[in-house]
């Protein structure tokens, strides 16, 4: 199944990273060899958990690794083998140029944004709070500097008014997947190129931390339902008021923008169990 096609070696971690397999799979395009983060441990019982492209990786009996440093030994294993080319989408690490020079023809990545805009670590909740209009994904051919390099081809999708930020990261990652897919025979054979980007153009994205989820339930409501769409899952949007004397903090479930106003639906306040806002009120 592997011999016949390109080698290819595949860098990512998250389930943005399992769509795009997942396209290229579906058009015969699978990377020989998979590289992607360690187990880490999470959950309450902070218990051993696999990367979702390691389950993904086993699931479709294709080798993998995980290294835990990008060392000599790994560069060893890679310049070794005579792979065509590097994919990479959303890893979590970034790559030196030896690495990425390694494949004849170079490594790309799925980047979702329309670069050169939103460049950096969180560039779909970056969209999403600045209130844009539409984003897209972009297939780039990787530099050393972050998402710095050659454009080879994007494409554009109309962000709806409603959605929240991991929506709106599958409907990319299979934007993104399929756009690969597309692109990857007529790179190999030379038929397109990359173009630079207008680095004038330029704007970035940062981390995201638990504490960008802060809200002002009286705050603006433009804001704050950005806010909501923008963290929802993590670090989610919250809130922090009084019960019986002592500060709790108080977790968004539910919201909606109606009139110019964010309106609170449910809430999961500290110690406490999900219930309705009204309900909530009375009770504080």
């Amino acid at each position: 199944m592997h011999t016949s096609k390109p080698k290819i070696a595949f860098f990512g971690t998250p389930d943005f990273a399992v769509i795009i397999l997942s396209e290229l799979k579906k058009k015969g395009i699978i990377p020989e060899l998979i590289i992607t983060a360690p187990d880490k441990p999470k959950g309450r019982g902070m218990k051993l958990t696999p990367p979702p492209v390691k389950v993904w990786a086993e699931e479709n009996n294709i080798e993998y690794i995980q290294p835990e440093k990008l060392d000599p030994d790994f560069l060893y294993r890679l310049k070794t083998t005579n792979y065509r080319l590097f994919i990479v989408a959303a890893y979590g690490k970034i790559l030196k140029k030896e690495i990425l020079k390694i494949p004849r023809h170079g490594t790309l990545n799925v980047h979702p944004s329309l670069l050169p805009k939103f460049r950096g670590p969180s560039p779909i909740e970056g969209a999403i709070l600045r209130g844009e209009k539409e984003t897209g994904v972009t297939i780039m051919l990787l530099d050393e500097e972050m998402d710095h390099g050659g454009i080879i081809k994007n494409e554009k999708l109309k962000i709806k008014s409603d959605i929240k930020a991991p929506e709106l990261e599958k409907e990319l990652a299979r934007m993104g997947g399929k756009l690969l897919a597309e692109i990857i025979p007529q790179w190999l054979e030379g038929k397109i190129k990359a173009h630079e980007q207008d680095h004038t153009q330029a704007t970035y994205t940062k981390k995201i931390t638990k504490e960008d989820g802060l809200i002002d339930p009286a705050g603006d409501g433009e804001t704050n339902w950005r806010k909501f769409r923008a963290f929802y899952g993590w670090p989610g949007t919250y809130f922090f008021t009084k019960k019986k004397g002592k500060k709790i903090r108080v977790i968004v479930k539910d919201a909606s923008f109606e009139k110019g106003e964010f309106i609170i639906h449910r809430v999961l306040p500290e110690g406490g169990h999900e219930l309705d806002y009204e309900i909530f009120k009375k009770v504080i």
